[in-house]
């Protein structure tokens, strides 16, 4: 049985290889056009629903999450006059140029500004162009407050429905002088708590 089946491929072989090669008429030319190579398909970069130590993402920073309560044992605390016991400014040692806004007790956003090496998964942070931006975020822009144009901000469209979202803020520059992430009416704050 063992050599039978061992036959069988080489059956097969012959039977493939028998075609005659001497009849003129049973060859036929191919010809080969390779194909045109197709531009890769442009998309951003999927965002991690869990940050790392120094990215930002729509859930939120570290150990800071978006809706959620100050975890017991973080270093994220209250510095200085508060304006409100309802509002809290909160910052970290870990993470400077960075701070938290807590309504009610829950983080409703985390701002990262100039000299914060926290960055989106992107690789988007303070200091970055409008263009490197938009590339990403074609986000809708609004006057900035205190800022001439350039200065605006660019807040992501789906902002009002309640989810986490972004904001930019673009200085006189055409850089990015502070990233936002967190929910209205918290994310559109101009000054901290109001």
């Amino acid at each position: 049985m063992k050599q039978t089946l061992s036959l069988v491929p080489l059956a097969l072989l012959a039977a493939c290889s028998s075609q005659s090669s001497s009849d003129p008429a049973a060859e036929e030319t191919v010809s080969v056009t390779p194909a045109t190579p197709m531009a890769p398909e442009k998309t951003a970069p999927a965002i991690d629903p869990v940050p790392s130590a120094n990215t930002l993402t729509l859930a939120g920073l570290g150990d800071l999450r978006i809706g959620q309560a100050v975890p017991s044992g973080s270093r994220w605390r209250a510095e200085g006059a508060q304006a409100s016991d309802m509002c809290r400014v909160l910052s970290s040692p870990d993470y400077p140029d960075t701070y938290a806004i807590v309504e009610e007790g829950k983080v409703r956003r985390i701002s990262i500004s100039q000299g914060s090496k926290v960055r989106l998964a992107e690789g988007i942070g303070p200091g970055a162009s409008e263009a490197s931006v938009k590339q990403y975020f074609p986000f809708p822009a609004t006057p900035h407050k205190y800022v001439d144009a350039p200065g605006k901000y660019l807040t992501a469209p789906n902002a009002d429905n309640g989810d986490a979202a972004l904001r930019f803020e673009i200085g006189s520059d055409g850089k990015v002088s502070q990233i936002h992430v967190g929910t209205m009416p918290v994310l559109g704050y101009v000054e901290a708590c109001s």
